[in-house]
């Protein structure tokens, strides 16, 4: 069997982890051919892809990035786009089957394509930790060791200034990176967007924190929306997909902040250098398990599903039931957390 491998959406640490634990379970496991598409979807549609060799991905479980690139191209977009196409192209290839590694843009164009016929098993990426049916995606933990030094270091300055420091983190529509990362860094308060707060409850929490001595730090998710807010603060168009791309909801807050309780108040947005560098031990190991698991997958043709991590076990799931709708923080956690606000 030849696998083409592909790695789509925004990139993550451990893509290239479990690019390795795909290639090497299955060169040596099964005998079985791999080449990579080059910049995700956008390698399928164009026909553009690279060999994939043991000796390419043998020393490749702490590099972080994606040796194959990404992009987010919609697969069903464009002149070579559709199912028919693809199906031609990995016939004109002799490519068998595809293992697509994404979150839950990608995960949604492979269970399409899937059942329109083409040989697909998926691979949950992504920092969000949003998709449905398994417990943690790889590069989460990452992301929240990154978040939560941030919010560790800008707690020094905040108290050296007597500042308020608004920090802003990914998520989209989840609030799993803020939730962790402010309650490792012990954040004053944490906003996402599965709980709604009022401007006067933010302020509330500042004022409280600085009425004791010490300086406001707030742990704000990207898709956050006050009470008063009919949607998520975007300003910067729409995606390939016609998702919103989000950002900047810490900059709105922080001169409110500032005017409703004198505090001097800062926002900073982190980013994209959450996804940066190498992935921790975590997320090397989650990664290797995946790809090994969707490789055997693969090997028992068992197409149209995607490898999940339930408790410490990996698992075997449909695309459907994986891309439903997003993973929310449940209420409970939330609760969790807000017992230490202010």
């Amino acid at each position: 069997m030849k696998i083409g491998i592909l790695t789509s959406g925004g990139d993550c640490p451990g893509l290239n982890a479990v690019i390795r634990g795909i290639v090497l379970k299955g060169s040596e496991a099964y005998g079985f051919d791999f080449v990579g598409f080059k910049h995700g979807w956008r390698g399928v549609v164009e026909g553009s892809f690279i060999p994939l060799a043991e000796e390419h991905v043998r020393f490749l479980a702490n590099q972080g990035g994606t040796i194959l690139g990404s992009s987010r191209t919609n697969p069903y977009e464009g002149p070579f786009g559709g199912p028919e196409n693809i199906k031609r192209m990995m016939l004109k290839h002799g490519i068998d089957a595809i293992i697509a590694i994404g979150g839950e843009g990608t995960l949604t164009a492979a269970r399409r394509l899937s059942e329109e016929g083409i040989n697909i098993v998926g691979v949950p990426k992504t920092i969000d930790n949003d998709i449905q049916e398994t417990d943690y995606s790889f590069g989460f933990t990452t992301a929240v060791e990154i978040a939560t030094d941030a919010l560790d270091r800008i707690r020094t300055t905040a108290e050296s200034h007597d500042r308020c420091i608004i920090v802003e983190v990914m998520g989209r529509y989840a609030g799993w990176i803020a939730l962790h990362a402010g309650m490792a860094a012990g954040a004053n308060a944490i906003l996402i967007p599965e709980h709604p707060v009022s401007l006067g409850q933010i302020a509330e929490w500042a004022l409280e924190v600085r009425d004791r001595g010490s300086a406001p730090v707030f742990v704000v998710s990207e898709g956050f929306t006050l009470e008063e807010m009919d949607e998520a603060h975007s300003h910067k168009g729409l995606d390939p997909f016609n998702r919103p791309l989000l950002g900047g909801i810490a900059d709105i807050l922080a001169p409110q902040i500032e005017a409703l309780t004198g505090i001097e108040t800062r926002a900073v947005s982190l980013g994209h250098v959450q996804r940066g560098g190498v992935p921790s031990a975590y997320d090397r190991v989650l990664a290797t398990r995946l790809g090994i698991a969707a490789v055997d997958a693969a090997h028992d043709e068992q197409w149209g599903s995607t490898v999940v991590l339930k408790g410490t076990d990996i698992e075997t799931v449909s695309l459907s039931s994986a891309t439903q709708e997003p993973k929310s923080v449940p209420e409970y956690r939330y609760y969790e957390a807000a017992a230490l606000f202010g």
